[in-house]
């Protein structure tokens, strides 16, 4: 993959190559993101950030991953927000917002709206999230995160075990987490979910292909008892016909201290993706969990952090020039270990 320039929409766009790739400068962007070292490498560039659905952790981790490249950011958030809520088309935004930034991170609520965007654009576009489809960057960190939480035992990314968990249906994180896995070698994935929110069959069929084993199961407790790696999701509440219909399958998967500890290995990993749902009638990860140290749910928007800087400098053609432009903080710098 030629990196300079591209768009970054879907994982089916890399190969392992690509992967391998991202993660080695993913990894030299650690003293930076530590705040060990500042560079200035992007220093004049701007990023747009066009947020046109509720986000957080992506936003603002885009965002800060730019800034610590030493660029600039410009954020649009929420359609009532921008012209569109005037009737402009996705066309004749991105022509306006690629004349204003070197690199624009999207999200949408449509399926394949990001692609429309990137297709007038006429700078590198990030797809952060169109609706139920994809969200590529997620499912490269949390790649890395599984990559760096089996290399502390002394595992890899071929042959290990991950049981996903919860609304499987409309999580676009666990639909590119599972293209990617493609990409490796023995993986076993045990699908944990009500019948009517199942992982949609081509995505199935893809992981079949690809020589993994997959099983399908509604049981929570049997499903990660021999997993290296349990990734829980929410209810995408948001992505229902209605309120009422989404209620009906908040709390079915309630992973929480004792759960885990009855019926997990100790050494199993927790991933979620966030926003959990913390609320009583859902509240799918406890937050009994938050001590536990198998909960990686921190260092995985850690590890986005790094994983979107990486995305930056390959797509602008400077990470080979990062530390070149850096310097010693200058400020007092308190990091608490996740």
């Amino acid at each position: 993959m030629d990196f300079i320039g591209a768009n970054i929409l879907s994982v089916s766009q890399f190969e392992r190559g690509d992967i391998d790739r991202v993660f080695a400068v993913a990894d030299t962007m650690v003293p930076y993101a530590r705040r060990e070292k500042v560079t200035r490498v992007l220093e004049g560039a701007i990023l747009g950030n066009m947020f046109l659905e509720p986000s957080t952790r992506t936003r603002l981790s885009f965002g800060s991953a730019f800034n610590l490249l030493g660029g600039t950011v410009r954020e649009t958030v929420g359609i009532t927000a921008s012209a569109m809520a005037k009737g402009e088309s996705l066309y004749d935004t991105a022509r306006v917002l690629s004349g204003y930034s070197d690199v624009i991170c999207m999200r949408h609520p449509q399926e394949g709206s990001v692609a429309e965007f990137a297709a007038a654009s006429r700078v590198p576009v990030v797809n952060g999230g169109d609706g139920a489809n994809e969200h590529p960057t997620q499912a490269l960190l949390d790649l890395y995160t599984i990559r760096k939480e089996l290399e502390a035992h002394g595992r890899s990314l071929d042959e290990f075990r991950i049981a996903m968990i919860g609304d499987l249906k409309y999580g676009r994180t666990v639909h590119s987490l599972c293209k990617l896995l493609c990409l490796f070698s023995n993986v076993q994935i045990v699908l944990v979910s009500p019948p009517e929110l199942a992982m949609p069959e081509d995505v199935v069929e893809k992981l079949r292909a690809a020589g993994h084993k997959v099983s399908v199961s509604d049981e929570l407790e049997a499903s990660i008892s021999h997993v290296d790696i349990v990734y829980s999701t929410r209810i995408q509440e948001e992505r229902f016909a209605s309120q009422e219909e989404a209620n009906l399958y908040r709390g079915r998967f309630r992973l929480n201290r004792e759960i885990f500890t009855r019926h997990a290995q100790p050494n199993t990993v927790i991933m979620h993706p966030l926003p959990r749902d913390s609320r009583a009638e859902a509240n799918e990860l406890d937050t009994d969990l938050n001590e536990h140290p198998s909960l990686a749910i921190f260092r995985q928007t850690d590890n986005g952090l790094l994983v979107r800087m990486a995305l930056f400098a390959l797509l602008l053609g400077v990470e080979g020039k990062v530390d070149q432009y850096s310097h010693e903080v200058r400020w007092h710098v308190r990091r608490t270990p996740v």
